[in-house]
């Protein structure tokens, strides 16, 4: 019996990886994800534009709990980007506001990349999803508006030219970064540094919370293994999301004790002297859930057993 037909069986939970095709939002892909695991408990890990493509972890059932508490949130990027002009959407979809002649070498190109990595405020774009007085930027935008933005504290861990077309004016860099970076952001920023402008042409997520974009499928590969009955060979444990992690295994007593919000001392649970949030298992190593320690007591960040 497949996911598809199997009314009766088990709701899946765990992770899925898709690999977001061109021209769909993330949002189409959380709905097309919904019809195939039959199942309306889906969340994702970080919003990619219509134009991008790569790897968008989706969270089923009980997993998405999870989303709001990723302990890794880095993003990695291959980006394209084109000197010479600059468009209201800072991408290649956009309308076309300055067109400008380059003059820059690949080293010039190569230097200014090398000013965007580390930590910095940015300015988020106006055609964006950011809530600004009740309403998305980008209807904001759509409608000829134009408001103020706060800059927002971003980091670039690592910034690299990865090719450089320099006849065409067409580079690609790779880009590793917190959540919540603006990769057409800093393309079109580079290209103010060197004069002349830039717009995004091509955007693709490589890593998203520690997920890399070899290991997802497409939407027809998941609709696929669906109907063959093979959907959750795919969808990953939840735990998976919080490798970086240290871990506690809880007695059978303890576990029932802690999924049930009893208070353990922590030297019973074995977590006294850690830090920061920890995994908790039973002791068959089924995952419970995210624990923390709190004046010598095991107290719950968020309980994923069922």
């Amino acid at each position: 019996m497949s996911e598809k037909t199997g009314a009766s069986q088990e709701e899946l939970s765990g992770i899925l990886l898709i690999d977001k095709p061109k021209g769909f939002t993330s949002f189409d892909v959380v709905a097309k994800v919904r019809g195939i695991a039959r199942t309306r408990k889906v969340g994702h890990g970080g919003t990619l534009d219509p134009m991008a493509t790569g790897v968008l972890p989706l969270f089923l059932g009980a997993a998405t709990k999870a989303c709001d508490i990723l302990p890794d949130q880095t993003k990695a990027y291959e980006a394209w980007f084109r000197l010479g002009q600059t468009t209201d959407t800072q991408d290649c979809t956009g309308k076309v506001l300055t067109e400008s002649e380059v003059s820059c070498t690949i080293a010039q190109v190569e230097e200014v990349l090398s000013r965007f990595q580390g930590d910095f405020l940015q300015t988020p774009p106006m055609y964006s999803a950011i809530w600004v007085q009740g309403r998305r930027l980008y209807d904001l935008a759509r409608e000829g508006l134009e408001v103020e933005r706060s800059p927002r504290p971003v980091t670039v861990y690592e910034i690299r030219l990865l090719q450089a077309r320099e006849e065409e004016n067409l580079y690609q860099i790779y880009v590793s970064c917190s959540k919540g970076t603006y990769v057409r952001t800093i393309c079109h920023d580079v290209g103010q540094a060197l004069g002349c402008g830039a717009v995004l042409t091509g955007l693709r997520r490589v890593i998203s919370s520690g997920y890399r974009v070899e290991d997802a499928v497409t939407i027809e590969q998941a609709q696929q293994m669906a109907d063959e009955g093979k959907l959750r060979q795919m969808v990953m444990p939840v735990e998976t999301a919080f490798a970086p992690y240290e871990q506690i295994v809880l007695t059978a007593k303890h576990a029932r004790l802690f999924q049930n919000g009893v208070r353990l001392a922590a030297s019973k649970a074995g977590c006294a002297g850690l830090k920061g949030d920890f995994c908790v298992f039973g002791p068959d190593r089924h995952f419970l859930g995210i624990g923390y320690e709190e004046r010598s007591e095991l107290r719950i960040r968020k309980l994923f057993a069922r």
